[in-house]
């Protein structure tokens, strides 16, 4: 086996490219390297290139990716190619390498060591910088289709709207109120676990109440929400964008983001805060049940201490964020879908990464509605 190699040469406005050896997977990274570095040397004044592959012992699909590569790099500096030296063993795995779009090129193996790892913290952290960039400007984007829709109404799709209030809302009501009487269950039977050494039971209603109405239940309801409808947002989308199906509405002239985004983000933000009620109910419902049987407290006297621990201002409190929520799930889901490429692959990570930047964008906004709160003594 003979390591593969890349040699230049040329004269005048033409340059020759000679490549011999292995061109094969294991020196995929050395090679791109060499061949990054020789399409760097070729200047301005080169109208046509030599491609000789004469001496190659051995090609395979990621050599090939890159002799293609190289081609498409000429080609788009309006550079000539020929190439040479091919005796018909490669013809067909060199056309095959051509029809794989740019972006499913391999990536070279990775490096270790100190400087490798600062390398991909580098890479990692320009590309969140990136796509938080992207993020913001689809932001633009709909809360400026949403402003026209709004000064238009005759272009608010209301089937569309109803169709998505009912997925997210009315089929979400199952799950949502059966995980939040669990959580109201379990909150109140460990409060009252610690309440009871201070012989303070009681206050586990005033810790039941403040906690789901101000917090617990319109997380938990958003949290929710971002694994079941932000999910299918990005997966519908993405199933459309692999099909060509948004391609084909910009080609008749409709608006992607009024026709597939809008709907989904207002119904969002319609059911989400009647989800978040629901979510109090059950969640109190199910810590009541706990205080009431194992405490050995009165109904009566449960409904007491909660009139007296619990104001209006916290239901407020929690019902406030949630089409806020709403609309950073629906967001983020919608942008996930059309960012997928057009492989089942990149609908499946776009997916998963819709519903982890959701939960934590709403996690983050949470806090930052706490702070506000806290200082506005609400």
């Amino acid at each position: 086996m003979a390591a593969g190699w890349l040699r230049t040469a040329g004269q005048g406005d033409t340059a020759l490219l000679m490549a011999g050896g292995d061109w094969t997977l294991a020196g995929f990274g050395g090679l791109d390297g060499e061949l990054s570095a020789a399409l760097r040397g070729i200047g301005p004044g080169v109208g046509r290139v030599r491609l000789n592959l004469h001496d190659l012992d051995r090609l395979d699909t990621a050599g090939a990716w890159l002799l293609v590569k190289a081609q498409r790099a000429l080609r788009a500096r309006n550079v000539d190619v020929a190439t040479e030296g091919l005796d018909g063993r490669w013809d067909e795995l060199l056309r095959l390498a051509g029809n794989v779009p740019p972006e499913s090129m391999p990536p070279p193996p990775r490096s270790v060591g100190f400087h490798a790892l600062l390398e991909r913290l580098g890479e990692a952290t320009t590309g969140v910088g990136r796509e938080g960039l992207q993020l913001l400007s689809f932001y633009g984007e709909c809360l400026t289709a949403l402003a026209r829709a709004l000064v238009q109404p005759w272009r608010l799709r209301i089937p569309a709207i109803c169709r998505q209030m009912e997925r997210t809302g009315v089929d979400a009501v199952p799950i949502v109120g059966l995980l939040s009487f669990l959580i109201g269950i379990v909150l109140a039977f460990q409060g009252a676990d610690q309440l009871r050494r201070f012989g303070a039971e009681i206050f586990t209603v005033n810790l039941l109440g403040v906690s789901i109405l101000r917090e617990l239940g319109v997380l938990l309801t958003a949290i929710i929400v971002a694994g079941r409808s932000g999910s299918a947002f990005a997966a519908q989308i993405g199933a459309m964008q692999v099909n060509q199906e948004i391609d084909a509405l910009r080609t008749i002239g409709v608006d992607p983001i009024e026709v597939l985004v809008l709907p989904r983000l207002i119904g969002l933000m319609l059911t989400l805060p009647l989800l978040t009620f629901f979510a109090d109910i059950m969640g109190l419902l199910g810590g009541g049940l706990m205080v009431v049987t194992f405490l050995d407290i009165p109904v009566v006297q449960f409904l007491r201490q909660l009139s007296s621990a619990v104001t209006p201002t916290m239901l407020f409190a929690g019902l406030v964020k949630a089409p806020v929520f709403a609309f950073l799930i629906a967001m983020v889901g919608c942008f996930q879908g059309l960012s997928v490429t057009g492989s089942a692959e990149s609908v499946g990570q776009l997916t998963t990464k819709a519903v982890v930047v959701s939960i934590f964008l709403v996690i983050l906004v949470d806090a930052v509605f706490s702070i506000v709160f806290t200082q506005l003594g609400i």
